[in-house]
């Protein structure tokens, strides 16, 4: 950006609070929690909700835990208005939640709202005017004083609409738009006026003061310093709840909200996955994400957070981004190898993390459990160019249930790896395993295992008389040898027609699967003279013909090389 252009901004004028607490205090317990997805997230959409997917959408907010839902501008269309009584009469709101309406300070939009309010069980109006000189000045033309005569107006208009409805327990919300680009003193002077005009707020039924970052000007720590300041002057704070709406115009909203609440406010609004105008509003989910991440009860309930990010894409037809903190499709992901080895050894390791760490849950690069988000392990490591040998271990060990021993990981990330080079892509987990079977268990070669009869000797038990029938370069032959045991016996069969001269290693068996579906694997290192170790890979029912056919793969591959 050219310096003239740098020109026209300038830095935020710093808040004068010298003596500022928040920076020093700790976050231990969750605000509570407004959401304006029906409402500020639903007019952003391309195509906002149809009445069917607002309520399927409003019910999942219930299911969720939102006490507070801000459901309609009702006086802004019919179709808010006949959401907000259908809510009411068909009996869709749960006895503990608010729903929440929001209102200019216009008499006619005032009287408009608390109709479609007729019958409420519980609910908040919530009416908002411009405060910023900004607005006053350039949109509405009114002075200082012509906005505040507005606003009691207005709040008395709905403190005596409210009173005609004495079996409903009707709150008030006021925000002064754009809080943070706003004059202090005189966001302070409306807002005493709006309380001593309301006068019935109580510590049991606080009126609500929502200061918005409704453009997001100024850094996170401004925001938290204006919150402090206002907490302090207020003259009534213990009857009010100081409320948070920060937007994301910075890509600072999460940030701006949690240092706000250390500067003492009570209560956060905001959508799941930040949807809202612009850049949106700040991210709820990461917000629970974040608290519950440090031991914090948010009382809310995200542990089947992808039912809830399906259910909110198809509804709104937005996609949540691949990297979303908590949803993204990739945010438990691993794709270099030192992460993804560093993961699978912490996983391994999980139990003895509450002994060395006073903690259950410490895993290199997981700062959460993604269980407790209903997230599966099996996603947690991804095949690409850039993978190690850990990662490719992991994908087998948790997709397929083949436990790889250790000294086979270098040549089986290198293979693994090889491919995914030459395709120039992410391998999935079904790919991986398509190429360990290609690869170690039935690699191509001059080989073929057609049968092998391993027969113990009449005198001598020990002694085994073994007989391999071979496909040898396309030429079927049968070769006898003697051993000290079937594999023994095996190995000396094969010698007859093989040259190279190898040695077995110690080699691995497992277990996969139960009962009459059970096999048997096994993971058989060939050291030849050139002191190349090539792993092959048998699998069968049957412990040593797995051993067999193990040995037959790993001379196939020699012969590759």
């Amino acid at each position: 950006m050219s310096e003239k252009n740098v020109a026209k901004y300038r830095v935020p004028a710093k808040i004068d609070l010298p003596d500022r607490q928040w920076p020093g205090r700790e976050l231990t317990s969750s605000p509570q929690w407004c959401s304006v997805d029906l409402r500020d997230g639903n007019q952003a959409l391309p195509n906002p909700l149809g009445p069917d997917a607002k309520l399927e959408y409003f019910k999942l907010l219930c299911d969720i835990g939102f006490k507070n839902i801000e459901v309609a501008f009702p006086s802004a269309s019919q179709d808010d208005f006949a959401f907000t009584r259908q809510l009411i009469e068909e009996g869709h709101i749960p006895d503990d939640v608010f729903i929440m309406g929001l209102t200019q300070c216009r008499p006619h939009l005032i009287e408009r709202t608390l109709e479609a309010f007729a019958g409420i069980k519980r609910g908040i109006v919530h009416a908002y005017a411009a405060t910023s000189d900004l607005h006053m000045k350039q949109v509405f033309h009114l002075s200082r004083q012509q906005t505040i005569e507005m606003v009691v107006k207005a709040v008395g208009q709905i403190r005596d609409l409210a009173a005609a409805q004495p079996d409903s327990d009707i709150r008030f919300e006021f925000s002064p738009e754009e809080y943070t680009d706003s004059d202090f003193e005189f966001v302070l002077e409306v807002c005493e006026a709006v309380f001593e005009t309301w006068g019935k707020a109580t510590a049991d039924k606080p009126l609500i003061f929502n200061l918005p970052a409704t453009v997001e000007r100024r850094p996170p720590n401004h925001y938290a310093d204006m919150i402090e300041l206002f907490c302090r002057r207020f003259s009534q704070r213990d009857k009010i709840l100081v409320s948070l709406h920060s937007h994301n115009d910075q890509g600072m909203a999460v940030a701006a909200t949690e240092l706000s609440l250390l500067a003492g406010a009570d209560r956060v609004e905001g959508t799941l996955f930040g949807h809202g105008e612009r850049t949106g509003n700040v991210d709820l989910v990461t917000m629970a994400g974040n608290m519950i991440s440090r031991g914090i009860d948010t009382h809310l309930d995200f542990s089947d957070l992808d039912r809830i990010a399906n259910t909110v894409q198809r509804l709104t037809g937005m996609d949540i981004y691949y990297r979303q903190p908590y949803s993204g499709e990739y945010v438990f992901t691993a794709f270099s190898g030192s992460h993804q080895d560093a993961i699978r050894k912490g996983m391994a390791q999980r139990d003895t993390a509450a002994e060395k760490f006073g903690t259950s849950w410490k895993v290199p690069y997981l700062h959460i459990d993604p269980a407790d988000l209903g997230r599966k392990y099996e996603g947690l490591i991804r095949i690409n160019s850039q993978s190690g040998k850990g990662g490719v271990a992991w994908v087998l060990e948790q997709d397929h249930g083949l436990a790889v021993p250790k000294e086979m990981h270098p040549q089986l990330g290198a293979t693994v790896q090889k491919y995914s080079d030459e395709a120039g892509k992410e391998l999935n987990s079904a790919e991986v395993m398509d190429i360990f079977e290609r690869e170690f268990i039935n690699p191509t070669g001059p080989y073929k295992l057609l049968n092998y009869w391993p027969r113990p000797d009449e005198k001598n038990p020990t002694n085994i008389h073994g007989e391999a029938w071979l496909e040898v370069r396309g030429e079927k032959t049968t070769l006898t040898a003697d051993g000290n045991g079937p594999i023994d016996a095996f190995v000396h069969c094969i010698r007859q027609v093989d040259t190279t001269n190898f040695r077995l290693h110690d080699y691995h068996e497992q277990a996969v699967g139960k009962g009459a579906d059970a096999r048997a694997i096994a993971y058989v290192p060939l050291e030849f003279d050139d002191g190349q170790i090539v792993f092959g890979v048998g699998s069968d029912t049957n412990i040593d013909q797995a051993a067999i056919r193990a040995i037959i793969a790993g001379l196939n591959q020699r012969a590759k090389r």
